[in-house]
């Protein structure tokens, strides 16, 4: 059996230094962080959903990782720091007041994330920690080799579950059958649970959780899967002709959205505007119908679905060597009952993108 992918012990040590950069130069000493996707980010940890965890670094050395009933196989902390988060299989509730008993040191604790640190630790800690939110964020936005490595496991169960979605669908099989079969091959493809499994299952709508209804014929069905593997989310979108055979309209939209791609793929370097490409590609989709496309073009994804870059207008942001972003353009009419949305996942590199979706987009 093939090893899972995790993220390298190695690569969490450089994180941690580049975290420490950030702590330095706005004075913070301690910093304590609670949120399972930071704690995963900074140590190879990905802790049960149910359970509570914790992880305090030191800018002069040291990461200590709070971890349930425990301690992890794979980590990168210089302590763990093991306490009760169960008794006899049932879970606490009281899991953060047993962290906040174990905190080593917590009056030191100068700096948080205050987005997902809880009112009790704050408590503990004082009135007025640094906030490191903006600093976690600006340093998860580039990503490393063993990050895009997850990422790229992620895309691989979206490419099992549309083809098994082009091999399932047809009039008459419900949305919940499609969303059922698409989950098996996502998990199977993934080796494990997902942590996520993305939101537009629905036929003849541009998007929504899935619905006991019938596929229609004539109809498309616009999957935007997002499985999430340890919680490294991939995004993208595939359409579907429900009886494979789209018409005529249908075509024409599709082929608008295919040049669209052709821009951003022309287009996008390290430094390019993220705004701008959006209003270009707008121009584009609004020559078909004006205001049938009127959502963002994308977005970076990670550990969250949606970070930096954002393709949107009200954002002003250019892209970045380590990228890792979604782009989606659609067309929506009545007529075509009742859209079309293609979603690709790219990699911004030096020298311009890696495309890291490889399945069909052919409806």
């Amino acid at each position: 059996m093939n090893q899972l992918p995790h993220l390298s012990i190695d690569l969490c040590h450089a994180r941690q230094n580049r975290l420490r950069m950030a702590m330095d130069a706005l004075g913070a000493y301690r910093l304590l962080l609670t949120s399972r996707e930071n704690i995963h980010w900074l140590t190879g940890y990905w802790h049960h959903p149910l359970m509570n965890a914790a992880a305090i670094l030191d800018v002069e050395g040291g990461c200590t990782l709070y971890a349930p009933n425990a301690e992890p196989n794979h980590h990168a902390a210089s302590k763990v720091v093991v306490f009760e988060a169960s008794l006899l299989c049932t879970l606490r509730q009281d899991q953060i007041s047993l962290i906040a008993a174990t905190l080593d040191k917590p009056n030191a604790i100068d700096s948080t994330e205050h987005s997902s640190c809880p009112t009790l630790y704050r408590e503990i800690i004082g009135p007025k920690p640094i906030n490191l939110d903006k600093d976690l964020l600006r340093l998860r936005r580039k990503k490393d080799l063993d990050e895009i490595g997850l990422l790229k496991h992620a895309i691989n169960c979206t490419h099992a579950m549309y083809l098994k979605a082009r091999e399932i669908i047809t009039p008459g099989l419900t949305e919940l059958e499609v969303f059922a079969q698409l989950q098996m091959a996502g998990v199977t493809a993934a080796g494990e649970a997902l942590t996520a499994c993305g939101n537009d299952y629905q036929s003849n709508s541009p998007g929504g959780p899935p619905r006991n209804r019938p596929l229609g014929a004539g109809e498309l069905m616009i999957l935007d899967l997002g499985p999430a593997y340890r919680g490294y989310h991939a995004d993208n979108c595939r359409t579907f002709a429900v009886n494979q055979s789209p018409d005529d309209e249908q075509l024409k939209a599709f082929e608008v959205i295919k040049s669209a791609f052709k821009v951003i793929e022309h287009q996008v370097r390290p430094g390019i505007s993220c705004r701008g490409l959006y209003h270009e590609v707008k121009s584009i989709l609004d020559g078909y119908q004006k205001g049938a496309f009127f959502h963002h073009l994308g977005h970076g994804i990670g550990l969250y679905p949606h970070e930096s870059p954002h393709l949107n207008p009200n954002w002003d942001e250019c892209f970045e060597v380590g990228d890792v972003f979604a782009a989606e353009p659609g067309i929506y009419t009545n007529t075509l009952r009742a859209g079309i949305r293609i979603e690709e996942n790219y990699l911004v590199t030096e020298d311009g993108l890696e495309k890291l979706t490889k399945t069909c987009i052919e409806l």
